[in-house]
Protein backbone atom coordinates (compact mmCIF):
# COMPACT_ATOMS: atom_id res chain seq x y z
CA UNK A 1 0.00 0.00 0.00
CA UNK A 2 1.19 3.47 -0.79
CA UNK A 3 1.56 5.76 2.65
CA UNK A 4 -0.57 8.08 1.30
CA UNK A 5 -3.26 5.36 0.82
CA UNK A 6 -2.48 4.01 4.76
CA UNK A 7 -3.14 7.57 6.64
CA UNK A 8 -6.29 9.18 5.74
CA UNK A 9 -6.34 12.29 8.19
CA UNK A 10 -5.18 13.34 11.44
CA UNK A 11 -8.06 13.28 14.12
CA UNK A 12 -8.10 16.58 15.95
CA UNK A 13 -9.62 16.58 19.32
CA UNK A 14 -9.45 17.74 22.92
CA UNK A 15 -7.84 14.33 23.81
CA UNK A 16 -5.89 13.92 20.77
CA UNK A 17 -4.58 17.52 21.69
CA UNK A 18 -3.40 16.02 25.65
CA UNK A 19 -0.82 14.18 23.72
CA UNK A 20 0.64 16.75 22.13
CA UNK A 21 2.14 18.38 25.18
CA UNK A 22 5.96 19.67 24.21
CA UNK A 23 7.90 19.31 27.26
CA UNK A 24 11.79 18.24 26.56
CA UNK A 25 12.29 14.92 26.56
CA UNK A 26 8.56 13.56 26.76
CA UNK A 27 8.05 11.58 23.70
CA UNK A 28 4.88 13.09 21.69
CA UNK A 29 2.01 11.05 20.48
CA UNK A 30 0.09 11.88 17.20
CA UNK A 31 -3.42 10.32 16.29
CA UNK A 32 -4.82 9.32 12.51
CA UNK A 33 -7.49 8.07 10.66
CA UNK A 34 -5.67 4.88 8.85
CA UNK A 35 -7.15 2.32 6.89
CA UNK A 36 -9.49 -0.82 8.07
CA UNK A 37 -6.42 -3.38 6.82
CA UNK A 38 -3.53 -1.61 8.00
CA UNK A 39 -1.11 -3.42 10.66
CA UNK A 40 0.95 -1.54 12.98
CA UNK A 41 4.18 -2.14 11.07
CA UNK A 42 2.38 -0.73 8.15
CA UNK A 43 1.63 2.27 9.68
CA UNK A 44 4.74 2.99 11.50
CA UNK A 45 6.20 2.67 7.66
CA UNK A 46 4.06 5.25 6.26
CA UNK A 47 4.21 7.78 9.32
CA UNK A 48 7.89 7.58 8.86
CA UNK A 49 7.95 8.10 5.02
CA UNK A 50 5.52 10.92 4.78
CA UNK A 51 7.64 12.56 7.83
CA UNK A 52 10.81 12.10 7.07
CA UNK A 53 12.46 13.99 10.35
CA UNK A 54 9.57 11.74 12.61
CA UNK A 55 11.27 8.28 14.67
CA UNK A 56 8.42 6.49 15.51
CA UNK A 57 8.93 4.31 18.64
CA UNK A 58 5.12 2.67 19.12
CA UNK A 59 1.66 2.85 17.52
CA UNK A 60 -1.57 1.68 18.83
CA UNK A 61 -4.35 0.81 17.25
CA UNK A 62 -8.50 0.69 17.57
CA UNK A 63 -11.13 -0.06 15.69
CA UNK A 64 -14.27 3.05 16.43
CA UNK A 65 -17.37 1.87 16.26
CA UNK A 66 -20.07 3.78 14.18
CA UNK A 67 -22.69 5.66 15.61
CA UNK A 68 -26.16 5.69 15.47
CA UNK A 69 -27.48 8.38 14.05
CA UNK A 70 -31.28 10.15 13.37
CA UNK A 71 -32.30 12.39 11.26
CA UNK A 72 -36.34 12.81 11.88
CA UNK A 73 -38.28 9.39 10.64
CA UNK A 74 -34.91 7.78 9.43
CA UNK A 75 -32.28 5.90 11.17
CA UNK A 76 -28.40 5.10 10.39
CA UNK A 77 -25.10 4.66 11.40
CA UNK A 78 -22.36 6.60 10.80
CA UNK A 79 -19.43 4.37 9.20
CA UNK A 80 -17.02 2.59 11.05
CA UNK A 81 -12.97 3.26 11.50
CA UNK A 82 -9.42 2.49 12.53
CA UNK A 83 -7.68 4.63 14.67
CA UNK A 84 -4.00 4.54 15.51
CA UNK A 85 -1.78 7.08 18.25
CA UNK A 86 1.87 7.01 16.94
CA UNK A 87 3.98 7.47 19.98
CA UNK A 88 7.12 9.75 18.02
CA UNK A 89 10.56 9.74 19.81
CA UNK A 90 11.67 13.33 21.49
CA UNK A 91 14.51 13.86 19.61
CA UNK A 92 12.24 13.82 16.57
CA UNK A 93 11.63 16.85 14.95
CA UNK A 94 7.78 17.41 15.81
CA UNK A 95 5.25 17.25 12.49
CA UNK A 96 4.33 20.69 11.11
CA UNK A 97 0.59 20.17 10.60
CA UNK A 98 0.04 19.46 14.42
CA UNK A 99 2.09 22.78 15.26
CA UNK A 100 -0.50 25.57 14.48
CA UNK A 101 -2.91 23.57 16.36
CA UNK A 102 -1.19 23.51 19.90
Amino acid sequence: MNPKEIIIRPVITERSMKGLSVEEGVAVKYTFEVAKKANKIEIAKAVEACFPDVKVIKVNTMHVRGRHRRQGRFEGTTPAWKKAIVTVSPDSKPIEFFEGLI
